[in-house]
């Protein structure tokens, strides 16, 4: 007989880890009413459920009113939720080092500043090192605060292309030529062309590399 029962009670117990909030401690209240007489620690002893849980299922059920879940505020919350003035800190030590993705593709900002450099001029700001998340902690607060450890690239000076010895070339033989001649008047005009070459041209790639020529796509 204690066999059957035993068996009973698995099955009861099956039946209500298939359920979840709500209708879970209504079902634990009804099992507890009917095989425990409303004795939420015999319910815990049997079934293994939580008393205060079968406690609350048998007021929802007795009473009609369903106890509203706040599931938002469980768990631990995020260190620079709890505490906005040093996530506005770490934005401020942060941002000035750092910059946007080259090619706009996402809105990530790198930075050439690790966690523990973070700490570093977080301390010298005022805070006590016990007041400070751990190495590892401020990694992830940097990660969630969508900064990335990226070597910054500094932007190199434009080179003498290697047309320009040819322009100056043309230039001078032209003025040579005319220079002799009367009915040739030389105008000096100032233009600034604007010539697209650097690291973010084109995003990232080199406008000079190689080229596909014909017959080398795919398709027709």
């Amino acid at each position: 007989m204690d066999d059957v029962r035993q068996q009973y009670d698995q099955l009861l117990g099956v039946g209500a880890k298939r359920l979840t909030g709500y209708p879970r401690r209504l079902f634990q209240a009804q099992v507890c009413l009917t095989l425990c007489g409303g004795n939420a620690r015999e319910a815990e002893c049997r079934f293994g459920w939580g008393r205060q849980t079968v406690s609350k299922g048998i007021k929802e059920y007795q009473s009609g009113i369903r106890c509203v879940e706040n599931f938002h505020a469980r768990g631990r919350r995020r260190r620079e939720d709890l505490d906005p003035k040093l996530a506005g800190d770490i934005r401020s030590v942060v941002e000035p080092r750092s910059y946007a993705d080259p090619e706009l593709r996402s809105s990530r900002r790198y930075s050439n500043l690790t966690a523990g450099e973070v700490r570093e001029a977080l301390a010298s700001r005022g805070y006590e090192p016990g007041d400070l998340p751990a190495e590892r902690t401020m990694r992830d607060i940097l990660n969630r605060m969508n900064y990335r450890l990226k070597r910054v690239v500094k932007g190199k000076p434009l080179k003498k292309m290697a047309e320009t010895d040819a322009v100056f070339a043309n230039v001078a033989a032209a003025r040579a030529e005319g220079k002799g001649d009367p009915r040739t008047l030389e105008i000096s005009v100032d233009t600034k062309a604007k010539v697209a070459v650097g690291d973010y041209v084109r995003g990232g790639k080199k406008p000079d590399g190689p080229r596909r020529g014909r017959g080398q796509g795919v398709g027709p």
